[in-house]
């Protein structure tokens, strides 16, 4: 028991002191500053905010898929098992991907090759990474395909996307991220958003089990807070580029300690202050422009509690109980916001 829990403890993935840029003909974009958190072996980890927040770029420089130029990785360290990512050469970041760090696209019909069979596809990912000829490689893509519950996997493999339905070319991205003899992260790009709802469910749940079944972890990005409360172990919100809180994941549902997290949570339909309520609280104002940005709070000019020294300065990490840090000059003060 003991050793099973001290596993659950161990960092898989740890990023450090992240700064990502996008050198345009209008300037830098800020899009990643000082971003730092760990993933742990077996969870699951949320990485939410709005669109433009910066969650996707994070996750797409684990792997490297940052367009480079114009993107850039000025700083950080994005350590996988103990070993620098971002000090590999292409052809070594080129193990991971697909193998040890596999990832799933926002929409999958535009990340899925329209001229080949979804079984050629899959089987195409195991014959990269491993020697095996193409009989037992599409073999093991039919088994991933039952594995994820897409009924007769046989006739499915020799379909193409367009013959299947969203939720079954989700599943089937689902299986190609799958196809490694040992999976360690799965990188999970908002994978419900063009689904409706009774497959959003489905979708999750599956992830829910597959985690359990193989043995891996989960990065969720999302903005979705009901999709967090079902599936995520803990929680890092970012805001404009910044980490703004990380939490387990009842206790942020349960005491939110930034203005922006309170934000994201009233706007929930299911939220109890508005069950009786018409409309959904929305947050006012923009969201700063990356391009000009300062090295304040970047909420300060939507949050009602804002005060002079948040314009003029980022607020260092406060904790404001085990495991659960807030990133705002006003953490402490408020106590439970309203």
């Amino acid at each position: 028991m003991s050793d099973n829990m001290n596993t659950k403890n161990e960092n898989l993935l740890s990023i450090k002191n992240l700064d990502v840029n996008f050198y345009t003909y209008r300037g830098i974009v800020k899009a990643v500053r000082n971003v730092s958190f760990d993933i742990r072996k077996g969870e699951t980890l949320a990485l939410v905010g709005e669109s433009g927040c910066g969650k996707s770029v994070t996750a797409h420089s684990i792997n490297q898929l940052i367009p480079m130029p114009p993107g850039k990785i000025d700083n950080g360290e994005i350590l996988f098992e103990g070993i620098d990512l971002l000090k590999l050469s292409e052809k070594e970041i080129r193990a991971y991907r697909g193998d040890r760090i596999s990832m799933i696209f926002q929409e999958p019909m535009t990340s899925l090759n329209p001229v080949f069979r979804i079984g050629k596809q899959i089987a195409d990912v195991f014959q990269t990474h491993h020697k095996i000829n193409k009989d037992e490689a599409w073999e093991r893509a039919v088994r991933l395909l039952e594995l994820v519950k897409i009924p007769a996997p046989e006739q499915r493999a020799r379909s193409y996307p367009h013959q299947l339905s969203g939720g079954m070319r989700q599943r089937a991205m689902i299986a190609m991220a799958l196809a490694s003899p040992e999976p360690g992260l799965m990188i999970a790009d908002e994978p419900t958003t063009a689904l409706d709802v009774t497959i959003q469910a489905q979708i999750l749940r599956l992830l829910a089990e597959l985690k359990m079944e193989v043995d891996m972890s989960i990065l969720l990005i999302t903005h979705d807070m009901g999709v967090v409360a079902e599936t995520a172990d803990r929680v890092v919100v970012m805001y404009a580029g910044r980490k703004v809180e990380e939490a387990e994941v009842h206790d942020l549902f349960e005491i939110p300690g930034h203005p922006y997290t309170l934000g994201l949570l009233n706007s929930l339909p299911s939220n109890k202050k508005y069950e009786d309520s018409k409309r959904l609280e929305a947050i006012t104002g923009q969201v700063p422009d990356l391009l000009t940005i300062g090295d304040w709070c970047p909420f300060e000019n939507r949050c009602k509690y804002t005060e002079e020294i948040c314009r003029k300065e980022f607020p260092k990490e406060t904790e404001i109980s085990p495991g659960h840090s807030v990133w705002c000059h006003r953490a402490g003060k408020l106590g439970k916001y309203e």
